[in-house]
Protein backbone atom coordinates (compact mmCIF):
# COMPACT_ATOMS: atom_id res chain seq x y z
CA UNK A 1 0.00 0.00 0.00
CA UNK A 2 1.21 3.55 -0.90
CA UNK A 3 2.31 5.26 1.99
CA UNK A 4 0.43 8.72 2.66
CA UNK A 5 3.86 11.07 2.86
CA UNK A 6 1.69 13.93 3.29
CA UNK A 7 -0.68 12.96 6.29
CA UNK A 8 0.92 15.21 8.64
CA UNK A 9 -0.79 17.60 7.01
CA UNK A 10 -4.33 16.36 7.40
CA UNK A 11 -3.13 16.01 11.19
CA UNK A 12 -2.33 19.99 11.48
CA UNK A 13 -5.69 21.01 9.83
CA UNK A 14 -7.74 18.74 12.16
CA UNK A 15 -6.73 20.46 14.77
CA UNK A 16 -6.87 23.35 13.43
CA UNK A 17 -10.30 22.62 13.11
CA UNK A 18 -10.71 21.53 16.61
CA UNK A 19 -9.49 24.48 17.97
CA UNK A 20 -12.18 26.67 15.70
CA UNK A 21 -9.46 28.19 13.40
CA UNK A 22 -10.36 27.16 9.40
CA UNK A 23 -12.43 29.19 8.44
CA UNK A 24 -14.92 28.57 5.21
CA UNK A 25 -13.50 30.31 2.15
CA UNK A 26 -16.83 32.03 0.97
CA UNK A 27 -17.36 32.43 -3.07
CA UNK A 28 -18.71 35.28 -4.69
CA UNK A 29 -21.04 35.19 -7.39
CA UNK A 30 -20.93 38.73 -9.33
CA UNK A 31 -19.14 42.00 -8.50
CA UNK A 32 -16.71 43.11 -5.80
CA UNK A 33 -19.53 45.21 -4.43
CA UNK A 34 -20.85 46.99 -1.05
CA UNK A 35 -23.97 44.58 -1.09
CA UNK A 36 -22.92 41.46 -2.84
CA UNK A 37 -23.74 37.53 -3.28
CA UNK A 38 -21.26 34.77 -1.83
CA UNK A 39 -22.46 31.38 -1.26
CA UNK A 40 -25.66 32.11 -2.80
CA UNK A 41 -26.54 34.38 0.11
CA UNK A 42 -26.76 38.35 -0.30
CA UNK A 43 -24.92 40.03 2.10
CA UNK A 44 -23.86 43.22 3.17
CA UNK A 45 -19.98 42.88 2.32
CA UNK A 46 -17.64 44.08 5.52
CA UNK A 47 -15.36 41.57 4.30
CA UNK A 48 -13.66 43.54 0.89
CA UNK A 49 -10.62 45.64 0.56
CA UNK A 50 -12.56 47.70 -2.09
CA UNK A 51 -12.76 50.87 0.00
CA UNK A 52 -13.92 53.39 -2.70
CA UNK A 53 -15.93 50.89 -4.66
CA UNK A 54 -13.51 51.19 -7.70
CA UNK A 55 -13.14 47.32 -7.99
CA UNK A 56 -16.44 47.53 -10.46
CA UNK A 57 -16.35 51.23 -11.26
CA UNK A 58 -17.45 51.78 -14.76
CA UNK A 59 -14.11 53.52 -15.42
CA UNK A 60 -11.81 50.87 -14.58
CA UNK A 61 -14.38 48.30 -16.46
CA UNK A 62 -14.10 50.44 -20.14
CA UNK A 63 -10.30 51.14 -19.59
CA UNK A 64 -9.52 47.16 -18.87
CA UNK A 65 -11.71 46.50 -21.96
CA UNK A 66 -9.99 48.80 -24.19
CA UNK A 67 -6.98 47.94 -23.01
CA UNK A 68 -7.46 44.42 -24.22
CA UNK A 69 -8.85 44.98 -27.49
CA UNK A 70 -5.65 46.95 -28.43
CA UNK A 71 -3.15 44.83 -26.38
CA UNK A 72 -4.50 41.23 -25.81
CA UNK A 73 -5.47 39.34 -23.01
CA UNK A 74 -2.00 38.99 -22.21
CA UNK A 75 1.76 39.85 -22.28
CA UNK A 76 3.80 36.81 -23.04
CA UNK A 77 6.88 37.52 -20.82
CA UNK A 78 8.38 39.12 -18.07
CA UNK A 79 9.25 42.38 -17.46
CA UNK A 80 13.18 42.81 -18.42
CA UNK A 81 13.21 40.42 -21.92
CA UNK A 82 9.65 41.04 -23.85
CA UNK A 83 6.73 41.97 -21.54
CA UNK A 84 7.38 45.94 -20.77
CA UNK A 85 4.76 47.58 -22.62
CA UNK A 86 3.98 51.62 -23.77
CA UNK A 87 1.42 50.98 -20.68
CA UNK A 88 3.68 49.79 -17.64
CA UNK A 89 5.79 52.80 -18.39
CA UNK A 90 2.83 54.90 -17.98
CA UNK A 91 1.66 53.65 -14.94
CA UNK A 92 5.28 54.06 -13.22
CA UNK A 93 5.58 57.42 -14.29
CA UNK A 94 1.66 58.24 -13.03
CA UNK A 95 2.59 56.65 -9.50
CA UNK A 96 5.85 58.21 -9.30
CA UNK A 97 3.92 61.66 -9.56
CA UNK A 98 1.18 60.65 -7.54
CA UNK A 99 3.47 59.59 -4.64
CA UNK A 100 6.43 62.70 -5.57
CA UNK A 101 9.09 60.63 -5.49
CA UNK A 102 11.40 60.11 -8.24
CA UNK A 103 10.32 56.92 -9.73
CA UNK A 104 8.19 53.66 -9.00
CA UNK A 105 7.75 50.04 -10.02
CA UNK A 106 5.12 47.83 -10.40
CA UNK A 107 5.47 44.34 -8.74
CA UNK A 108 2.65 41.51 -9.43
CA UNK A 109 0.94 41.97 -6.10
CA UNK A 110 1.86 43.87 -2.48
CA UNK A 111 3.36 40.91 -0.98
CA UNK A 112 5.78 40.62 -3.44
CA UNK A 113 6.68 44.09 -3.47
CA UNK A 114 7.29 43.73 0.08
CA UNK A 115 9.25 40.10 -0.19
CA UNK A 116 11.02 41.25 -3.22
CA UNK A 117 12.33 44.73 -1.96
CA UNK A 118 13.42 43.85 1.36
CA UNK A 119 15.09 40.33 0.29
CA UNK A 120 16.96 42.15 -2.62
CA UNK A 121 18.48 45.77 -0.98
CA UNK A 122 19.52 44.04 2.31
CA UNK A 123 22.34 40.87 2.72
CA UNK A 124 23.81 38.92 5.21
CA UNK A 125 25.85 41.11 7.25
CA UNK A 126 22.74 43.44 7.53
CA UNK A 127 20.39 44.06 9.81
CA UNK A 128 16.71 44.83 9.73
CA UNK A 129 14.37 46.37 12.57
CA UNK A 130 10.73 45.29 12.39
CA UNK A 131 7.24 46.16 14.16
CA UNK A 132 6.11 43.07 15.31
CA UNK A 133 2.53 43.37 14.03
CA UNK A 134 4.53 44.04 10.16
CA UNK A 135 2.56 42.23 7.46
CA UNK A 136 3.68 38.58 6.61
CA UNK A 137 5.40 39.75 3.64
CA UNK A 138 7.96 41.95 4.87
CA UNK A 139 8.27 39.28 7.36
CA UNK A 140 9.02 36.96 4.52
CA UNK A 141 11.34 39.20 2.81
CA UNK A 142 12.89 39.55 5.93
CA UNK A 143 13.92 36.14 6.34
CA UNK A 144 14.75 36.21 3.12
CA UNK A 145 17.49 38.50 3.06
CA UNK A 146 19.03 36.67 5.71
CA UNK A 147 19.69 40.25 7.51
CA UNK A 148 19.51 39.98 11.40
CA UNK A 149 16.21 40.72 12.33
CA UNK A 150 15.66 42.43 15.37
CA UNK A 151 11.55 43.45 16.16
CA UNK A 152 10.34 45.87 18.40
CA UNK A 153 6.62 46.05 20.21
CA UNK A 154 3.90 46.97 18.35
CA UNK A 155 4.40 51.36 17.66
CA UNK A 156 7.21 51.77 20.11
CA UNK A 157 9.44 54.42 19.24
CA UNK A 158 11.74 53.88 21.91
CA UNK A 159 12.31 50.11 21.36
CA UNK A 160 13.14 50.53 18.14
CA UNK A 161 15.48 53.82 18.79
CA UNK A 162 17.18 51.20 21.59
CA UNK A 163 17.95 48.21 18.83
CA UNK A 164 18.94 50.98 16.52
CA UNK A 165 21.61 52.45 18.72
CA UNK A 166 22.84 48.87 20.06
CA UNK A 167 23.51 47.34 16.59
CA UNK A 168 26.75 46.89 15.42
CA UNK A 169 29.01 49.85 13.97
CA UNK A 170 29.16 49.35 10.42
CA UNK A 171 26.18 47.77 9.32
CA UNK A 172 23.53 48.53 7.13
CA UNK A 173 19.99 48.92 9.01
CA UNK A 174 16.48 49.08 7.38
CA UNK A 175 13.46 50.27 10.00
CA UNK A 176 10.20 49.11 8.57
CA UNK A 177 6.75 49.44 9.47
CA UNK A 178 3.09 49.22 8.06
CA UNK A 179 1.60 52.85 7.36
CA UNK A 180 -1.75 51.09 8.26
CA UNK A 181 -1.56 47.72 10.22
CA UNK A 182 -4.41 45.38 8.66
CA UNK A 183 -5.70 43.77 11.54
CA UNK A 184 -5.73 46.43 13.90
CA UNK A 185 -6.24 49.06 11.91
CA UNK A 186 -4.13 51.37 14.05
CA UNK A 187 -1.03 53.85 12.26
CA UNK A 188 2.20 53.41 12.02
CA UNK A 189 3.55 55.96 13.96
CA UNK A 190 5.46 57.79 10.97
CA UNK A 191 6.81 60.93 12.39
CA UNK A 192 9.21 59.43 15.64
CA UNK A 193 10.01 56.61 13.46
CA UNK A 194 12.02 58.87 10.39
CA UNK A 195 13.09 61.06 13.14
CA UNK A 196 14.71 57.40 14.93
CA UNK A 197 15.85 56.55 11.14
CA UNK A 198 17.55 59.64 10.14
CA UNK A 199 19.16 60.01 14.13
CA UNK A 200 20.96 56.31 13.23
CA UNK A 201 20.80 56.57 9.57
CA UNK A 202 18.83 53.57 8.77
CA UNK A 203 17.09 53.35 5.80
CA UNK A 204 13.05 54.05 6.04
CA UNK A 205 10.29 51.72 4.76
CA UNK A 206 6.65 52.01 5.20
CA UNK A 207 4.11 49.44 4.04
CA UNK A 208 1.44 51.32 2.74
CA UNK A 209 -1.22 49.12 1.18
CA UNK A 210 -4.42 49.73 3.57
CA UNK A 211 -3.58 53.47 3.48
CA UNK A 212 -2.77 53.79 -0.85
CA UNK A 213 -6.54 55.30 -1.50
CA UNK A 214 -7.36 55.84 2.13
CA UNK A 215 -4.92 58.37 3.41
CA UNK A 216 -3.33 61.69 2.36
CA UNK A 217 -3.81 64.03 0.30
CA UNK A 218 -5.99 62.24 -2.67
CA UNK A 219 -5.37 59.06 -1.01
CA UNK A 220 -1.25 59.75 -1.40
CA UNK A 221 -1.04 57.42 1.94
CA UNK A 222 0.67 57.80 5.30
CA UNK A 223 3.79 59.63 4.17
CA UNK A 224 1.64 62.47 2.63
CA UNK A 225 -0.92 62.50 6.06
CA UNK A 226 2.24 62.97 8.02
CA UNK A 227 4.12 65.25 5.91
CA UNK A 228 7.14 63.66 6.13
CA UNK A 229 7.98 63.45 2.51
CA UNK A 230 11.79 63.21 1.25
CA UNK A 231 12.09 61.33 4.48
CA UNK A 232 11.00 57.72 4.06
CA UNK A 233 13.48 55.79 1.30
CA UNK A 234 10.98 53.08 0.15
CA UNK A 235 7.32 53.06 0.14
CA UNK A 236 5.63 50.15 -1.00
CA UNK A 237 1.87 50.40 -2.06
CA UNK A 238 -0.89 48.51 -3.44
CA UNK A 239 -3.13 48.70 -6.99
CA UNK A 240 -5.58 45.82 -5.23
CA UNK A 241 -7.19 47.66 -2.33
CA UNK A 242 -8.72 50.91 -2.59
CA UNK A 243 -7.99 51.46 -6.55
CA UNK A 244 -9.50 48.48 -7.01
CA UNK A 245 -7.22 46.20 -9.48
CA UNK A 246 -4.39 44.00 -8.79
CA UNK A 247 -0.98 44.44 -7.66
CA UNK A 248 1.91 46.25 -5.49
CA UNK A 249 4.45 49.34 -6.11
CA UNK A 250 7.50 50.71 -4.72
CA UNK A 251 8.00 54.75 -5.26
CA UNK A 252 11.40 55.93 -3.91
CA UNK A 253 14.33 57.38 -5.51
CA UNK A 254 15.32 56.75 -9.17
CA UNK A 255 18.60 54.40 -7.98
CA UNK A 256 16.54 52.48 -5.77
CA UNK A 257 13.51 51.61 -8.34
CA UNK A 258 16.45 50.98 -11.09
CA UNK A 259 18.21 48.43 -8.84
CA UNK A 260 15.03 46.72 -7.79
CA UNK A 261 14.27 46.38 -11.48
CA UNK A 262 17.64 44.62 -11.96
CA UNK A 263 17.48 43.20 -8.77
CA UNK A 264 14.54 42.50 -7.63
CA UNK A 265 13.37 38.67 -8.21
CA UNK A 266 9.30 38.88 -8.36
CA UNK A 267 10.33 41.72 -10.89
CA UNK A 268 12.52 40.16 -13.07
CA UNK A 269 11.24 36.25 -13.01
CA UNK A 270 7.46 36.79 -13.45
CA UNK A 271 5.58 37.69 -16.04
CA UNK A 272 4.11 41.39 -16.19
CA UNK A 273 0.53 42.33 -15.79
CA UNK A 274 -2.02 42.11 -18.58
CA UNK A 275 -3.02 44.97 -20.36
CA UNK A 276 -6.46 45.25 -18.76
CA UNK A 277 -4.63 45.37 -15.07
CA UNK A 278 -2.50 48.16 -16.14
CA UNK A 279 -5.10 50.18 -17.68
CA UNK A 280 -7.49 49.74 -14.69
CA UNK A 281 -4.89 51.02 -12.27
CA UNK A 282 -4.10 53.97 -14.35
CA UNK A 283 -8.14 55.11 -14.51
CA UNK A 284 -8.09 54.29 -10.78
CA UNK A 285 -5.53 56.66 -10.33
CA UNK A 286 -6.90 59.56 -12.47
CA UNK A 287 -10.19 59.19 -10.25
CA UNK A 288 -8.32 59.59 -6.90
CA UNK A 289 -7.19 62.78 -8.27
CA UNK A 290 -10.65 63.86 -10.14
CA UNK A 291 -12.43 62.57 -7.27
CA UNK A 292 -11.40 63.13 -3.57
CA UNK A 293 -15.47 63.17 -2.60
CA UNK A 294 -15.22 59.38 -2.84
CA UNK A 295 -12.25 59.61 -0.28
CA UNK A 296 -14.35 61.84 1.87
CA UNK A 297 -17.66 59.51 1.96
CA UNK A 298 -15.63 56.31 3.08
CA UNK A 299 -14.72 58.38 5.98
CA UNK A 300 -18.54 59.32 6.55
CA UNK A 301 -18.77 55.86 6.48
CA UNK A 302 -16.18 54.69 8.66
CA UNK A 303 -17.02 57.16 11.55
CA UNK A 304 -20.80 56.47 11.28
CA UNK A 305 -20.24 52.48 11.56
CA UNK A 306 -17.04 53.13 14.39
CA UNK A 307 -19.53 55.16 16.62
CA UNK A 308 -22.15 52.56 16.29
CA UNK A 309 -20.45 49.33 17.60
CA UNK A 310 -18.67 51.60 20.10
CA UNK A 311 -22.49 52.53 21.14
CA UNK A 312 -23.31 49.08 20.82
CA UNK A 313 -20.60 48.07 23.53
CA UNK A 314 -18.52 46.16 21.06
CA UNK A 315 -14.50 46.64 21.41
CA UNK A 316 -13.21 48.26 18.24
CA UNK A 317 -8.72 47.99 19.63
CA UNK A 318 -7.11 50.56 18.45
CA UNK A 319 -8.43 51.17 15.19
CA UNK A 320 -7.72 54.81 13.81
CA UNK A 321 -9.22 53.69 9.87
CA UNK A 322 -11.71 51.99 8.06
CA UNK A 323 -10.14 48.96 9.33
CA UNK A 324 -12.42 47.90 12.57
CA UNK A 325 -12.17 45.01 14.12
CA UNK A 326 -14.52 43.24 16.86
CA UNK A 327 -12.55 41.94 19.28
CA UNK A 328 -14.13 38.44 20.59
CA UNK A 329 -10.84 36.95 22.40
CA UNK A 330 -11.25 33.11 21.52
CA UNK A 331 -10.67 32.10 17.76
CA UNK A 332 -14.30 29.78 18.74
CA UNK A 333 -16.29 32.70 19.82
CA UNK A 334 -14.65 34.66 17.38
CA UNK A 335 -15.86 32.30 14.10
CA UNK A 336 -19.50 31.16 15.77
CA UNK A 337 -19.81 35.39 15.60
CA UNK A 338 -18.59 35.84 11.88
CA UNK A 339 -20.76 32.49 11.15
CA UNK A 340 -24.14 33.93 12.79
CA UNK A 341 -23.88 37.34 11.49
CA UNK A 342 -23.48 35.82 7.51
CA UNK A 343 -26.62 33.51 8.56
CA UNK A 344 -28.11 37.37 9.21
CA UNK A 345 -26.89 38.68 6.02
CA UNK A 346 -23.96 40.28 6.93
CA UNK A 347 -20.47 38.79 5.58
CA UNK A 348 -17.23 39.64 7.83
CA UNK A 349 -14.85 37.46 8.34
CA UNK A 350 -13.59 36.42 12.11
CA UNK A 351 -9.96 36.24 12.26
CA UNK A 352 -7.84 33.84 14.60
CA UNK A 353 -4.18 32.13 15.00
CA UNK A 354 -2.23 32.91 13.25
CA UNK A 355 -3.06 35.49 11.60
CA UNK A 356 -3.41 37.31 14.86
CA UNK A 357 -2.24 36.38 18.53
CA UNK A 358 -3.55 33.88 20.78
CA UNK A 359 -6.37 35.64 22.90
CA UNK A 360 -6.81 38.02 20.05
CA UNK A 361 -8.99 36.94 17.84
CA UNK A 362 -11.47 39.23 16.19
CA UNK A 363 -14.28 39.85 13.48
CA UNK A 364 -12.41 42.49 10.92
CA UNK A 365 -14.70 45.04 9.38
CA UNK A 366 -13.75 46.88 6.40
CA UNK A 367 -16.53 49.92 5.45
CA UNK A 368 -16.29 51.62 1.66
CA UNK A 369 -17.03 54.49 0.58
CA UNK A 370 -20.18 52.89 -1.63
CA UNK A 371 -21.61 51.27 1.71
CA UNK A 372 -25.04 53.12 1.79
CA UNK A 373 -26.38 54.52 5.33
CA UNK A 374 -29.20 51.52 4.97
CA UNK A 375 -26.71 48.88 4.64
CA UNK A 376 -24.78 50.09 7.97
CA UNK A 377 -27.80 50.58 9.77
CA UNK A 378 -28.36 46.99 9.12
CA UNK A 379 -25.06 45.83 9.99
CA UNK A 380 -25.48 47.61 13.11
CA UNK A 381 -28.46 46.47 14.24
CA UNK A 382 -27.57 43.00 13.31
CA UNK A 383 -24.49 42.95 15.15
CA UNK A 384 -26.29 44.08 18.06
CA UNK A 385 -28.78 41.45 18.18
CA UNK A 386 -25.87 38.69 17.27
CA UNK A 387 -23.51 40.11 19.53
CA UNK A 388 -26.38 39.97 22.43
CA UNK A 389 -27.30 36.24 21.80
CA UNK A 390 -23.89 35.11 21.94
CA UNK A 391 -22.99 37.14 25.01
CA UNK A 392 -19.94 39.30 23.54
CA UNK A 393 -22.08 42.83 24.36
Amino acid sequence: MHKNHLAYLQEQLDQRRREGLVSPIRVLTGPQEHRATFDGRSVVNLSSNNYLGLANHPRLRAAAIAAVERYGAGTGSVRTIAGTMELHEELERRIAAFKQTEAAVVFQSGFTANAGTVSSILGLHDVVVSDELNHASIIDGCRLSRATIKVYPHRNIDAARAILRDAPSGRRTLLITDGVFSMDGDLGPLPGLVEVADQFGAIMMVDDAHASGVFGRNGRGTVDHFDVHGRVDVQVGTLSKALGSLGGYVAGSRTLIDFLRDRGRPFVFSTSHPPAVVAASIAAIDILLEEPALIDRLWENTRFFKEGLQRLGFDTGASESPITPVMAGEASLAMRLSERLFEEGVYAQGLGFPIVPRGRARVRTIVSAAHTREDLEYALDTFRRVGAELGIV
